[in-house]
């Protein structure tokens, strides 16, 4: 309970300022009241000694004295009066008869509650009451303009680009809440701008893939129609330059397509990765490792595209690790499906197995006639991601890269 009301201290601007303003009134009526009392109390220190004169019907004076000490409140008073004549006289007045004289009464006669300093505590409770009463609707007022300028940010914040706050009054909280508007509807109109222009950027990427293909094949034909033996050589080069060229096309047709997450890469479907691996593994050369009674992973995605995935690891495997064993495992591993790409190559440092995902990175010291285009691993990267899983590269125990793909199973 505790925690939950330090919590609402802390997180509400209206309730920390309408305490303080409590707080300021309760102090301001301790002050004015503690200065009030000091002034109506009269200052402390022994009473002045009362005198008495004793004139005769003549008005000439007879005798004079001071009251004796020692009577307590209520019992009158008593004077010693010396007269001309040398007598002394013993003077005894009598208290007065108790009458409630008019204007303020004496705290005695007042009811208990009223009596100092209780009657104050009361005043100052009555005031307190009423300024928190009056106070917290302005002050509530002003904070709910403050709650609405934090949740619009928020809500722009979490996406909703569209969202305005309302500009209520003149004060610094409009102010501020013109200037979130203005800045959102900038920012708004930069990313649509920048949208559009991604847009055409991928839309012009794909266009040129696709008329880029036309001319190769009427190339690669008239390469077939050449007579066999002729210009062997450079017959090779070519043919293996325009296969080069072909599947780069290829990568960024598909990698524009995978970056467009609006673009329709084929039906969703329930995929046996044990059977496709094994076809892949098949195909390259490499060695296929499960658990013996294994069931089949069988994961969701696009058929197509995981076989692109698997094919590419293989390939970038093969490439580097040469006439060296290249090993897939697959397995289970709780709600996931895990595919493992291992071979026995130079590895890659663990300052680059963040770098090699990105579009046509190399690594130092990599050459163009090892083959590939820099875009294997950047796609498969995407592919994993656009079927909610990952893939990293760690270490391979005894030397070279091993690559493990994480994806949900179906």
């Amino acid at each position: 309970m505790a925690s939950r009301l330090a919590t609402a201290f802390s997180r509400r601007l209206y309730v920390r300022i309408w305490l303080a303003v409590v707080a300021a009134v309760a102090v301001l009526v301790l002050g004015a009241g503690w200065a009030w009392r000091m002034a109506q109390e009269p200052p402390a220190g022994p009473p002045a000694p009362r005198e008495i004169v004793v004139r005769n019907a003549a008005g000439q004076l007879i005798g004079s004295g001071v009251a004796l000490p020692g009577r307590g409140h209520g019992q009158g008073l008593e004077f010693v009066v010396e007269t001309e004549g040398g007598q002394t006289l013993h003077l005894h007045l009598p208290p007065r008869a108790h009458r409630r004289p008019p204007g303020p009464q004496p705290s005695s006669l007042l009811p208990p509650w009223s009596r100092p300093p209780y009657g104050f505590v009361w005043l100052l409770g009555l005031v307190g009451i009423a300024v928190a009463l009056g106070v917290y609707p302005i002050v509530r007022r002003l904070t709910q303009r403050l709650e609405g300028l934090q949740q619009g940010v928020q809500r722009w914040g979490h996406g909703d680009l569209s969202v305005r706050v309302p500009e209520q009054g003149e004060d610094e909280i409009a102010d501020l809440a013109r200037r979130f508007n203005a800045a959102a509807e900038r920012i708004e109109g930069l990313l649509a701008t920048q949208q559009r222009l991604l847009s055409a950027q991928k839309s012009l990427l794909a266009n040129a893939s696709h008329e880029l293909r036309s001319p190769l094949a009427r190339i690669r034909m008239g390469l077939e129609l050449l007579a066999p033996g002729a210009q062997g050589a450079v017959r090779d080069e070519i043919s293996r330059n325009i296969a080069e060229l072909d599947q780069l096309v290829d990568e960024i047709l598909l990698a524009s397509r995978l970056d467009a997450r609006e673009a329709d890469l084929g039906t969703i479907e329930a995929v046996d990765l044990s059977g496709l691996a094994a076809e892949c593994c098949a195909v390259t050369g490499a060695e296929l490792r499960m658990a013996p009674g294994e069931p089949a992973v069988v994961v969701r995605g696009v058929s197509r595209l995981l076989r692109r995935l698997v094919r590419n690891l293989l390939e970038n495997a093969r490439r580097h690790a040469g006439q060296g064993p290249v090993t897939v495992e697959l397995g289970r591993e709780g709600a996931m499906a895990v595919l493992r790409v291992c071979d026995r190559g130079p590895g890659v440092p663990p300052s680059e197995r963040e770098r090699i995902f990105e579009p046509f990175y190399r690594l130092p010291g990599a050459s163009e006639r090892e083959g590939g285009v820099g875009l294997g691993l950047a796609l498969v990267r995407s592919i994993a991601q656009r079927h909610e899983g990952e893939v990293r590269c760690v270490d391979h125990e005894g030397g070279g890269a091993c690559f493990v793909v994480r994806l949900p199973l179906a």
